[in-house]
C-alpha cells in the first residue's frame, strides 16, 4: 500500500535524498521548504503523517491545524524533539517521534571542538589570516593529561567516551543509565574533577540549564567547556562571565540558547539580537559554530531514511489496531 508523506523544511540535499528514497519504501513524499506552520498545514491534507525539521517550533496553533487537516503523526528529523509542545501533541492526537541517525557524526565533531579549545585554534586561525604567524601566548595542553567529563551517555555520549579512549585520558561521565566502561560519578563529583565537561544528555524541564551558575562556579579554574547537545543545557550568561574573568579555559559550542532565527539564516547584512552570542564571538578563547555537529553525508541519509520508515510503522501499527 503507498503511503504519502509531507515534509516540512525540506532543503535542497534532503530533497534529492527523498526522492531518491522514498520509491524504494513506497512512499509518496510532498516536499516543501516552508517550516510548518498554521497557515499552511493543510499542504498535510490526505497525509496523516509528515516530517518535519529541528529549526522551526511547532507550536500549539501549528498542531491544532495539523490535526484538523488529519495528520496524526509526526517524524521529527532530529534526535530532540523540545521544539515540538509534545503535551499538546498528545492532546489532540498526534504522535511525536524521533529519529536516530549516526552518532560518529556528532561524536567526531565533539573530538575536534575538544582539540579547538585546547590548542587555542580560534586565535592561531585568526593570526594567520592576518599573516602573523607568531606562536600565541597560550600553549595548548594534550588530552592524555586531563579529566574528560561526559555528561549523558546515550549514543552520542558511548561514542564520545570510545573516541576518548584513544587519547589516554581519564574519562568520567554521568548520566541516568550505565551504557559505558566510564567511571560514573554524581553531576557534582564531575563538575568538580573535570578539566573538560562534554555536555550530550537530551534537553528537557530538568536538565535545562543543568550546567548553572552555581555548577560552572564549582568548576577547576581553567577548565573548559563543550556542548554539541541543545544550547539551553547551559546557563550561557554566566558561562559568558566565567570566561571574561578567566576562570575558564575556554569554551566551544555548536548550539546556543537563543540560536533560533540566527543559525541557518545569512546574517551578514542584519543586526544580531542575541547579545551572548556576539559576545561569545568577540571572546578569542570562545568557539561558536552554527549547529552543525550532525552534517555529514551519512547522517542525512539515516535521518530521511529514519523518518521514511518511522512513518511506515506508524502506519503499519494503526492498521494492526483497526
Amino acid at each position: 500500500m503507498t503511503t504519502g508523506i509531507t515534509v516540512y523544511g525540506c532543503g535542497q540535499d534532503e530533497a534529492l535524498l527523498f526522492e531518491d528514497l522514498a520509491p524504494r519504501y513506497d512512499v509518496i513524499p510532498t516536499l516543501t521548504e516552508a517550516a510548518v506552520s498554521a497557515t499552511n498545514a493543510e499542504l498535510a491534507a490526505g497525509n496523516r503523517c509528515i516530517s518535519v525539521g529541528h529549526k522551526t517550533r511547532v507550536t500549539r496553533a501549528t498542531l491544532d491545524a495539523l490535526s484538523l487537516a488529519g495528520v496524526e503523526y509526526i517524524s521529527t528529523r532530529s534526535i530532540g524533539r523540545n521544539h515540538i509542545d509534545l503535551a499538546h501533541a498528545d492532546s489532540v492526537g498526534i504522535t511525536v517521534g524521533n529519529v536516530a541517525y549516526s552518532p560518529d557524526s556528532v561524536a567526531d565533531y565533539t573530538l575536534m571542538l575538544m582539540l579547538m579549545a585546547l590548542r587555542d585554534a580560534k586565535s592561531t586561525v585568526v593570526r594567520g589570516v592576518a599573516h602573523d604567524y607568531r606562536l600565541g601566548g597560550i600553549r595548548g595542553r594534550e588530552l592524555r593529561d586531563l579529566t574528560v567529563g561526559v555528561v549523558g551517555t546515550g549514543r552520542i555520549g558511548a561514542a564520545v567516551v570510545d573516541r576518548l579512549r584513544g587519547f589516554g585520558c581519564r574519562v568520567v561521565a554521568h548520566a541516568d543509565r550505565r551504557t559505558t566502561t566510564a567511571e560514573y560519578l554524581s553531576l557534582d563529583e564531575l563538575v568538580e574533577v573535570s578539566d573538560i565537561i562534554t555536555l550530550h544528555t537530551p534537553l528537557t524541564a530538568q536538565t535545562h540549564h543543568l550546567l548553572d551558575r552555581r555548577r560552572i562556579g564549582r568548576m577547576k579554574r581553567g577548565a573548559y567547556v563543550v556542548n554539541t547537545g541543545r544550547g539551553p543545557l547551559l546557563d550561557t550568561e554566566a558561562l559568558v562571565s566565567a570566561l571574561e574573568d578567566g576562570r575558564l579555559g575556554g569554551a566551544a559550542l555548536d548550539v546556543l540558547e537563543g540560536e533560533q532565527g540566527i543559525f541557518y539564516a545569512d546574517c551578514r547584512d542584519r543586526a544580531i539580537g542575541n547579545k551572548a552570542l556576539l559576545r561569545l564571538q568577540e571572546l578569542p578563547n570562545a568557539v561558536v559554530t552554527p549547529h552543525t555537529a550532525y552534517y555529514t553525508d551519512h547522517a542525512l541519509s539515516d535521518t530521511v531514511e529514519n523518518s521514511l520508515t518511522n512513518c511506515l510503522e506508524f502506519e503499519s501499527r494503526d492498521r494492526q489496531h483497526a
